[in-house]
């Protein structure tokens, strides 16, 4: 390989590793119905079922539907026959080398795929979805996700590197995957899987025993926002269009940056290698490193590592006369906060009831924010995957926010609802959700170590006794959440269970009244006043 292609392929490796129908599993007919007045169940607040659209289509392997059928929808990659062997993002993103092989066949052996730690392979077939609605999720915001320069230096592609573009490609397909699950169950609004617009028809969807989906986006340049040397790429006008069409295909949450600065908001630092990579995807993205300073306060973002520089073994990736960055002592913060830009956009955002994702957000981008929703009293504020730094948790909850924690392994994931129960208990909230991040390119919960405490038996029940849930199968391959952990989202029941099995009644408790604690949220700012103090009805479509 000549050493230019080598240098590319470098690249491509460590930026994408620092992003992070056959049901048998349960037997039920349906849903069970719900009360109108009061949802019980789970809410995950952030999950990717589409994302195959993204990065240019051809980095992640498998769909959640096909129109041919399963055999067609899970299969894997091209480029990853006959045996793995030149899967090299696969390889790197699961093992750190790459290097490897893999059994490319998917279905109907699954031999190597669906894991928890393969994070190129499709991990929420719809049917794996069903088996997790039937066990207890009752809502599921699915985030259309975007990232131009991830798409730019991946070398094979057949979609657009425009992320709008990608993002309408993907609330297409929802839609598709809707219809489809419609046809199965006899036409037009009869399946379980409801796209919904706003809280009351939520509720609808869930006292109909169907499975409410809400559209989010994640997207690391919306509305073409991005800033080269500090200098915006979009404009006011842009982002009012770009939030009216959003709105109209759907879109009722969103980020405002991610991963990256872009020309609306500092970015929260990753930490360690992952930090040093990102970082110089965040050069490549606006032509500067990220800039850091020591912060005064409580709150601060990741720490970069090993001193703010990256390693030596990337120092060659660096473009000529370009020296490596060096930062104060920690802890750092991010100089870049929320823009002008970034104001109009969290102010259009409320203007249209939308949800205000602070995850990924520096803590100056983050704690301005935070008052501009406090001054027009906007309780829609949510942390989907615990990326937001937790000094500000206690304001998210006093504006009557959410917070949903990222999809930990079980011990992980009941130690910190623990330490979180106080906050909670202060500002009386009752609810918990999490944010798997399913095809997000992150880990799935992998299997629990042994212990004092059991594995999970099958079959149980779920949460609400309507349900019995044996092994999972689909094909050939039959699942134990005890040996395989999450490996796909058909497993998060038996996640929670081994979760009970930790934590006891109480914990179930507080996740079956998340999706509850979800919709309070949204209904509080949806049915706000249309034009909060210093907020006009109609915003100006100027320049920056």
């Amino acid at each position: 390989m000549r050493r230019s292609a080598a240098r590319m392929l470098t690249v491509v490796l460590l930026l994408a590793a620092s992003l992070v129908s056959p049901f048998t599993g349960a037997t039920a007919q349906a849903g069970p119905a719900e009360s109108a007045a009061e949802v019980r169940g789970f809410v995950d607040a952030h999950s990717h079922l589409f994302s195959y659209e993204a990065f240019g289509g051809k980095l992640m392997c498998g769909r959640p539907f096909h129109p041919d059928g399963i055999a067609q929808a899970l299969k894997d990659c091209a480029d990853h026959y006959p045996n793995g062997e030149l899967a090299w993002f696969e390889n790197f993103t699961r093992t750190g080398s790459p290097t490897g092989t893999h059994d490319p066949a998917g279905w109907p052996t699954f031999a190597d795929w669906p894991a928890h730690d393969s994070l190129t392979h499709q991990q929420a077939y719809y049917t794996w979805v069903e088996r997790a609605w039937r066990g207890g999720l009752r809502i599921l915001v699915n985030h259309l996700v975007a990232n131009r320069q991830l798409c730019a230096i991946y070398p094979l592609r057949k979609n657009s590197c425009d992320e709008m573009d990608t993002l309408r490609l993907q609330a297409q397909r929802a839609r598709e995957l809707q219809a489809l699950i419609d046809a199965e169950h006899g036409g037009p609004g009869l399946g379980w899987f409801r796209i919904v617009n706003d809280a009351a028809e939520a509720r609808r969807t869930v006292a109909a025993g169907k499975l409410a989906v809400v559209l989010g986006v994640e997207a690391s340049e919306p509305f073409g926002c991005r800033q080269t040397l500090g200098i915006p790429h979009c404009t006011r006008g842009q982002i009012d269009r770009g939030l009216d069409e959003l709105h109209a295909l759907g879109v009722r949450s969103m980020y405002v940056c991610h991963k990256y600065d872009n020309a609306l908001c500092g970015v929260r630092f990753d930490s360690g290698t992952q930090g040093a990579i990102v970082n110089l995807g965040n050069l490549l993205s606006t032509g500067s490193f990220w800039q850091a300073r020591t912060c005064t306060g409580a709150e601060h973002d990741n720490t970069i590592e090993p001193g703010g520089v990256l390693p030596d073994q990337l120092a060659g990736l660096l473009p000529p006369g370009v020296s490596l960055p060096l930062y104060p002592p920690a802890p750092h913060c991010n100089t870049r906060g929320l823009s002008g830009l970034g104001e109009h956009m969290v102010q259009g955002m409320m203007r249209r009831g939308m949800l205000v994702e602070i995850d990924h957000m520096s803590v100056k981008a983050a704690d301005r924010t935070l008052d501009l929703l406090e001054a027009a009293g906007y309780p829609g504020v949510i942390s989907s995957h615990s990326w937001a730094d937790p000094g500000y948790f206690g304001r998210i909850y006093a504006l009557g926010g959410m917070i949903t924690q990222y999809g930990h392994d079980a011990e992980h994931f009941v130690a910190e609802w623990r330490r979180t129960e106080p906050l909670r208990q202060a500002h009386q909230v009752a609810g918990y959700g999490y944010g798997l991040d399913v095809n997000g390119m992150g880990q799935l919960p992998g299997p629990r170590a042994a212990g004092p405490v059991g594995p999970v038996t099958y079959p149980f029940t779920s949460f609400d006794g309507s349900v019995s849930l044996d092994r999972q199968r689909t094909g050939q391959r039959v699942w134990d959440v005890n040996t395989d952990g999450v490996a796909n989202y058909g497993l998060v029941p038996d996640w929670i269970e081994d979760m009970r099995l930790i934590a006891g009644a109480e914990f179930v408790q507080d996740m079956a009244a998340g999706a509850e604690s979800y919709l309070r949220t949204w209904e509080a700012a949806s049915t706000r006043p249309a034009a909060a103090p210093g907020i006009s009805a109609s915003a100006p479509s100027g320049g920056p």
